[in-house]
């Protein structure tokens, strides 16, 4: 998916798409971090050092936060699109968004490493076994859900409600402009994209909502309730829904954005047409060589004795 996003950024010159290629490194980094500790488990269980979990569990918190802020980079990148069509190229500039990416990924980390920079935010009976909820209190996810959750489901909805509000302005001017006669085709396209802003929007926040609800739900109904057990739900099962976040988003952007799915097409066109050469010039062996000497002998055979 990243090579796909570099191709088309470099043709299209899109640099709306940093955001999306942004997404889909936050989201390897994260698959990475899990492989890590995966490793680490199977190898070493249940004699991972205090600070050692401390610093791996930050280190998939932070592209997690990074992948969470993308999404929300990604549905204001398209509010932009549609709230100011004329002006958007002049808003979307190469240093406004490498200013936003740069920022995000500042903010992911301190997200990330806040309970490695403060420790009452870390168990003090840690045992060993390196688990989110066993090294980390409840009480910073209860922080990083007003502060990171919360916030971002807000910014989400606003969104979401006001490009609702213009599509619905836009549907409104097309139906006047039909009774008059018939509507442009630039009217139509316009329309268009708003409709796929209104898509890819709403596909952002109901899969954001559905995988990352949970866990911070419980999480916060752990930290109220003190005789409640639900660390074993929470961390089998609700913080790897959360994850399967990341892994959803790739699918989401190749199916859903048109110009992913040519490009993707393409690519697989192209290393079949590479990979059908190959077995073409490996099932064909090579010809004998042909000297000046057997040209000769054939040219001139000898007579029999």
């Amino acid at each position: 998916m990243a090579v796909t996003l570099i191709l088309l950024i470099q043709k299209s010159e899109s640099l709306g798409l940093c955001f999306v290629l942004n997404l889909a490194v936050a989201d390897s980094f994260i698959g990475i971090s899990i492989t890590g500790i995966a490793t680490l488990e199977l190898s070493q269980p249940n004699s991972t050092s205090e600070h050692c979990c401390a610093l791996t569990m930050s280190f998939i918190t932070s592209p997690s936060a990074a992948s969470i802020l993308t999404m929300v980079l990604v549905a204001m990148d398209r509010y932009v699109a549609i709230k100011q069509p004329l002006r958007y190229l002049q808003v979307m500039t190469a240093p406004v968004v490498a200013s936003f990416l740069v920022g995000l990924w500042i903010v992911s980390c301190f997200f990330g490493f806040l309970p490695v920079m403060i420790e009452d935010f870390q168990h003090n009976d840690y045992g060993g076994k390196c688990t989110f909820f066993n090294v980390f209190q409840p009480s910073y996810m209860l922080t990083v859900f007003s502060l990171g959750f919360l916030p971002g489901l807000l910014v989400f909805v606003y969104f979401y409600c006001d490009i609702l509000k213009i599509a619905r302005s836009h549907a409104h001017q097309i139906w006047d402009i039909e009774q008059v006669g018939p509507a442009p085709s630039c009217t139509n396209l316009h329309n268009s994209h708003d409709l796929k802003a209104i898509r890819t929007v709403a596909i952002l926040i109901g899969c954001f909502v559905l995988f990352w609800s949970p866990f911070f739900v419980a999480s916060i109904v752990q930290l109220a309730c003190k005789s409640c057990v639900l660390y074993e739900v929470i961390e089998k099962y609700l913080w790897l829904l959360g994850l399967g976040n990341s892994l959803l988003n790739p699918l989401i952007y190749a199916y859903w954005q048109k110009e992913v799915r040519q490009q993707l097409y393409h690519m697989c066109l192209a290393v079949r047409r590479r990979a059908l050469s190959l077995l073409h010039v490996d099932s064909h062996p090579p010809m004998p060589r042909v000297t000046a000497s057997h040209l000769n002998n054939i040219s001139h055979p000898q007579g029999e004795g």
